[in-house]
């Protein structure tokens, strides 16, 4: 985990964002855990912000790669930095790359999202989430048959703008508006009053979820270049949003 993380964060430093770390102890079903997400920041001039955000841990399981589970959201992201880099921006663009999404042992509402949740009640403390637009959180988004969840835990408007803009490109197959609730590192966000929206990919695949078959041939470049563009094209609409 400390090689990988050092990897990205040297993968971001290349694309010119203000990096920051976030590190904090997370208390566990096994005692006190030191996390730390990561957050790429790329500076608009609006005073106001949007934010993309995934999950770069995986689950500690024996021969477990998480190639779609942690792989995809944090190859997304890393993906989606180079694509911001150089770019005039309206509003700052969060990346942000939580750390403890799984659980530890077996999930509940206190050992799960610990990344998000603290990063949820630090921004409420310092303001910070009082100026995001929206937060759109990616997951498992990479395996070759995906279909992303209408998730009714999200906030509406920006479910609806979301998938009005996958429908312009072409891309209604794979953004069906039929789903149900997930938990998420979304709901910290939502529950913090910020309108926040998971893409996620819940039941495509579901056959090698938390398996040791969650491997890189499960993976499809089509599935990142369709989530690619419908994301850029959302933080565009929601950049021109007053």
């Amino acid at each position: 985990m400390a090689k990988q993380r050092a990897w990205i964060q040297q993968s971001l430093k290349a694309t010119g964002c203000e990096l920051k770390s976030d590190a904090f102890t997370a208390q566990t079903p096994d005692g006190p855990v030191a996390m730390e997400n990561l957050i790429c920041r790329f500076p608009g001039k609006s005073g106001k912000a949007i934010a993309i955000s995934g999950h770069y841990d995986t689950k500690k399981m024996d021969k477990f790669v998480g190639a779609n589970d942690g792989g995809s959201s944090t190859g997304f992201l890393l993906a989606l930095a180079a694509t911001l880099q150089g770019r005039p921006r309206t509003d700052d663009v969060y990346l942000i790359f939580f750390d403890g999404e799984e659980a530890v042992r077996e999930w509940t509402d206190s050992d799960s999202l610990y990344g998000s949740r603290h990063l949820a009640d630090k921004w409420t403390r310092d303001g910070t989430n009082a100026k995001l637009k929206a937060l759109i959180n990616v997951d498992m988004i990479g395996d070759r048959n995906f279909k992303i969840v209408w998730e009714e835990g999200s906030a509406a408007s920006l479910r609806n703008l979301v998938w009005n803009v996958a429908d312009s490109l072409g891309y209604k197959a794979y953004f069906p508006r039929q789903g149900g609730a997930v938990a998420d590192d979304h709901m910290p966000f939502i529950m913090a009053g910020v309108k926040a929206l998971d893409l996620i990919d819940f039941e495509s695949q579901s056959s090698f979820w938390h398996t040791p078959q969650d491997t890189m041939d499960k993976l499809s470049v089509k599935s990142f270049d369709i989530i690619g563009a419908v994301v850029v094209k959302s933080i565009e609409q929601l950049e021109a949003q007053k």
